[in-house]
C-alpha cells in the first residue's frame, strides 16, 4: 500500500480557464521550481511534470486583492529516475504537449523538466498550449521547432519579466536553457 496526502482540490489543470496575475503564477512557480530544485540535487529526474502532475492541496485567498495562490504539491514518479549528472538519458518518456525537445532526440538530461514547467507557465497565462497539433505526431513536430505565439492576447500584455522567464524555459537547445535553480531566483 502506499497512503499519500489528499489534496482535495484537485489537479492543476482543472484551473487552467481562469485569468492569473502574474504574482499568482510567481507563488505557484515559486513552489514547482522549488520542488524541482530538490530533485535534481538529489540527481532525480520527473520527467513527466504537467498540469495534471501538480495538485492543489490549498486555496488562500489574499483578502487585500481578492486573488486566489494555489499550495501545491509535485506528484507521479511513475517515470522519475535517479540519474548521474553530465550523463545523458536516452528513454523516451513523457506527454507530448510537455515533453522536451531533446527527449524526442533521446539524448537529455534535467533541463527536460524546465521545459515542461515553460510550456505549464505559458499555458495558465495565455490559456493555450505552446505547441499545439491536431495529434501527437503534429505536436511533436511542433515542439521540435519550438516557435509559440507572442503576438495573441494576453502575451504582449505580459510584463518582460515574465516574458524573458518564459522565452529562457523554453530555449530549444537545453544547453542554453535556463537551470531550474535560476529559474527559481528570475
Amino acid at each position: 500500500y502506499i497512503i499519500t496526502e489528499y489534496c482535495e482540490k484537485g489537479e492543476l489543470y482543472g484551473y487552467i480557464k481562469h485569468e492569473y496575475s502574474e504574482k499568482q503564477l510567481a507563488v505557484l512557480f515559486y513552489q514547482v521550481f522549488s520542488g524541482l530544485v530538490y530533485l535534481h540535487d538529489h540527481n532525480i529526474l520527473h520527467r513527466d511534470i504537467k498540469l495534471e502532475n501538480i495538485l492543489i492541496s490549498e486555496i488562500e485567498k489574499d483578502l487585500a486583492t481578492t486573488q486566489h495562490f494555489f499550495w501545491i504539491k509535485i506528484i507521479d514518479f511513475g517515470t522519475a529516475k535517479i540519474y548521474e549528472k553530465g550523463q545523458n538519458e536516452t528513454r523516451y518518456v513523457g506527454t507530448s504537449y510537455y515533453i522536451a525537445p531533446e527527449v524526442i532526440q533521446r539524448k537529455y538530461n534535467e533541463k527536460c523538466d524546465v521545459w515542461s514547467c515553460g510550456v505549464i507557465m505559458y499555458i495558465l497565462l495565455t490559456g493555450r498550449a505552446p505547441f499545439e497539433g491536431d495529434d501527437d505526431n503534429e505536436i511533436i513536430r511542433s515542439v521540435k521547432k519550438g516557435v509559440y505565439d507572442t503576438t495573441s492576447q494576453p502575451f504582449p500584455r505580459l510584463s518582460n519579466e515574465a516574458k524573458d522567464l518564459i522565452a529562457k524555459l523554453l530555449t530549444v537547445d537545453n544547453k542554453k536553457r535556463i537551470s531550474v535553480a535560476d529559474a527559481l531566483k528570475h
